[in-house]
């Protein structure tokens, strides 16, 4: 076992990353289509020296054009955001953004009143596109899983395996039994002549607490999960994140019979 881990381990990839892993521009293309005309008009607040004028025109035309101004301090708050107002009160940002006065506080004490008048930012609709290129390096971890769960149904598809993908464990009573409650979410499905097989697929390019999380959890599942016949756990996992939290995976590779990465996932596609 531990020559095999140990040949596991030099396999890890450094990453998964091609260059449209780093910023998805058809969604942020859609977010600030999904806002440009109320972006147009405040953007006749670029410029004004009178800044309560400006946003009683405004509001007198179009009060809802104030509901996007999160975005331009890079807030997405959907009405849970809590900040603290001139009074110290704590209150929902958005609740700010329902009276002129409310406005003003927001311009002035988030600093986006001098901004304006200084004409700092030319236009708003680019100003979000760049501040939605930022916020979207916040969704990388989770397209790094994609990308992986990617790779995987790639390789199943050029080998002609059928799979299935996000499948939940209440379809299977007998597993549902031996996991208790929670329900499970897996990855893939993959069935041949003589077993279901229930895949978790991971990527960790970095390490960190959640690596020793993931790897105790799947330690606990993967025995229940082969305990019930004709059922079989699988966790094919990479990225050299895993030096880090290196013994908890080597305990979890003495529990799981089926651990493949990468490089070894064709000793799986052989068996199916």
């Amino acid at each position: 076992m531990t020559k095999d881990f140990n040949i596991f381990m030099s396999q890890l990839k450094e990453t998964n990353q091609r260059l449209d892993f780093f910023c998805d521009f058809n969604k942020i293309t859609q977010n600030v289509e999904n806002i440009k005309l109320s972006l147009c008009i405040l953007n006749s607040l670029i410029g004004a020296q009178n800044m309560r004028k400006a946003v009683e025109t405004i509001w007198n035309r179009d009060k809802t054009a104030f509901d996007v101004m999160d975005i331009l301090i890079a807030v997405r708050s959907d009405g849970k955001k809590k900040v603290l107002d001139k009074l110290n009160n704590c209150v929902i940002l958005e609740s700010m953004f329902t009276s002129v006065d409310g406005v003003i506080e927001f311009l002035d004490n988030t600093g986006l009143s001098d901004i304006f008048k200084s004409r700092r930012i030319g236009d708003l609709v680019d100003y979000v596109f760049g501040i939605e290129t930022g916020l979207d390096t916040n969704a990388r971890k989770n397209r790094s899983g994609h990308v992986m769960e990617g790779s995987v149904a790639n390789i199943f598809e050029k080998n002609g395996i059928e799979f299935r993908q996000e499948v939940y464990s209440s379809e299977w009573p007998e597993i549902t039994k031996v996991l208790g409650d929670d329900e499970k979410r897996f990855d893939f499905v993959v069935k041949n002549n003589t077993k279901t097989f229930l895949i978790e697929v991971n990527f960790y390019s970095s390490g960190g607490s959640k690596l020793n999380e993931v790897a105790r959890s799947y330690s606990d599942i993967a025995p229940k999960i082969n305990s019930v016949p004709g059922f079989e756990f699988v966790w094919i996992t990479d990225g050299i994140g895993w030096k880090s939290a290196r013994n908890k995976l080597q305990e979890a590779f003495s529990i799981i019979p089926s651990i493949y990465n990468l490089t070894n996932i064709e000793e799986f596609i052989k068996q199916l």
